[in-house]
Order: structure tokens, then C-alpha cells, then sequence
């Protein structure tokens, strides 16, 4: 049953801050939609208001789940996780003093995700075979490419249909940026998941998403129906291309 979501003229902030000023975006069911934006331009803002962090003082956040149609304005985050939402957060925000198993576990505590719990421990250890060999390690002490395999195992944990991905190309190499980018698309293609990836790695996120919004300021500034469409856009070549 199809997975969507759907922000109309979100306004939200920190204090007297404005950071969104009506912002609207869709993501349609099984779509990889990339949200471009240098950092500063509300990205994480955007994310941590559809998980419920952050309360919008205006708008409407709609996600539709095994077609169910859910308002998510005023939800706590562990009820927008419960309804099959999940979050890869901009610096894992792991539980260092745990163990990898010990993370990944805990990505498992909605009731639909404990029902398949060691399936999905299974398939976590299957796709990221490191992981496998240091369940019993701290999470504190791996590398950060590492931690990023964590992250995204602990989110697939939950069993979510709908994966929000918040700058996974922090503080990785080139070669760790381009194998987590990947990995995020197997997943998508293994669950069968709709996923929004908030990124302003403009060349990676492309190579995956199916298309695309530019945030600045706060505001969609530009929607591109295509990875083509993206690419050949003044706004895009102007801040990410050099051209």
C-alpha cells in the first residue's frame, strides 16, 4: 500500500528565528526525492519538524502510510516513528557507550518492528557485514564511516516505510560518501521504502534520488521533476556546479 508525504506552507523556527517560511514539498510512494541546500537553509529544520523535534507554527505535515492518510502536527517523535517513520540524523547521534547490537536493538522497539526483530537484525548484519564482526564493539569507538552503517542499520530497525536521511555525507571520505549513497539506494530497492534525503552533496545525492527541491533561505527556491531537470537549472549550477 503506498507510502507518501506531503508539507504545505510550513513556518517554523527556533525562538524569535524564523527558519522555514512556507515551505511545500511532496514525496510520493517508493520515490527517492533529494532536498538540496548548502548548510544554513533549513534542511535539518525541515527533518526534525516531520519527526515532531521541532513544533511548526504553521502548515500542514500529511503522511500517508499503507494508505492510511496521518497529520503529523503535534506528534511526538516516538509516535511518528511508531507509524513507520524513521530518522538517519545528521551525526548518527549513536549511543556510544553501547555496543553495536546493543544500537540496533534499539532502533527496534516500535511493535510492528519487534515482530520481525531477527529477521531484521539478520538482513542489518547481511548488508553491513562490519557491523556483524563488531556487534560486541562500542559504537563510540568506531570509525565514522562505520558509525554511518550503524545509523543506517539502527533506522531499518524500526521497519519504517518512510526513511528520512539528514546529511549522510558528513564527515566521510569521497569513497565512504559514495558507499553510503549507495547503500542507502539497496536499502530503498530491499524494503521498498520512500525515503528523503537531505543532503548538499549535490553530484552524490543526484546519482539516487529520482528528483528534487533546492531549499534557500527557508523556501523552495526550485522543484526538479528529474535528476535532467536539476542538472540543467540555473539556481543549481550557480550554487553547486560553478558554472
Amino acid at each position: 500500500m503506498a507510502n507518501s508525504l506531503r508539507v504545505e506552507d510550513l513556518r517554523a523556527g527556533y525562538g524569535n528565528v524564523q527558519v522555514l517560511h512556507g515551505l511545500s514539498l511532496e514525496l510520493k510512494d517508493g520515490e527517492t526525492v533529494a532536498l538540496l541546500g548548502t548548510n544554513g537553509n533549513g534542511k535539518s529544520t525541515l527533518i526534525k519538524c516531520i519527526m515532531g523535534i521541532v513544533r511548526p507554527s504553521a502548515g500542514r505535515m500529511v503522511a500517508e502510510i499503507d494508505g492510511a492518510e496521518h497529520d503529523l502536527a503535534g506528534l511526538a517523535p516516538q509516535e511518528v516513528v511508531r507509524l513507520g517513520i524513521a530518522l538517519v540524523p545528521e551525526g548518527r547521534r549513536l549511543f556510544p557507550k553501547l555496543t553495536v547490537e546493543e544500537n540496533l536493538l534499539l532502533g527496534a522497539h516500535r511493535e510492528a518492528a519487534r515482530q520481525r526483530l531477527a529477521g531484521n537484525l539478520a538482513f542489518c548484519y547481511e548488508a553491513f557485514p562490519r557491523l556483524a564482526e563488531r556487534r560486541g564493539q562500542l559504537a563510540g569507538s568506531m570509525s565514522g564511516g562505520e558509525q554511518q552503517m550503524l545509523a543506517l542499520g539502527r533506522a531499518l530497525m524500526s521497519a519504517p516505510k518512510i526513511l528520512l536521511v539528514d546529511e549522510p555525507s558528513v564527515g566521510l571520505s569521497p569513497l565512504l560518501v559514495q558507499h553510503t549513497v549507495n547503500k542507502i539506494q539497496e536499502l530503498k530497492e530491499k524494503f521498498g521504502l520512500t525515503v528523503l534525503m537531505a543532503e548538499q552533496n549535490f553530484h552524490q545525492a543526484i546519482r539516487i534520488a529520482d528528483r528534487g527541491y533546492v531549499i534557500v533561505h527557508g523556501r523552495i527556491e526550485f522543484a526538479g521533476a528529474s535528476r535532467e531537470a536539476l542538472s540543467d537549472n540555473d539556481l543549481v549550477k550557480k550554487l553547486y556546479l560553478g558554472l
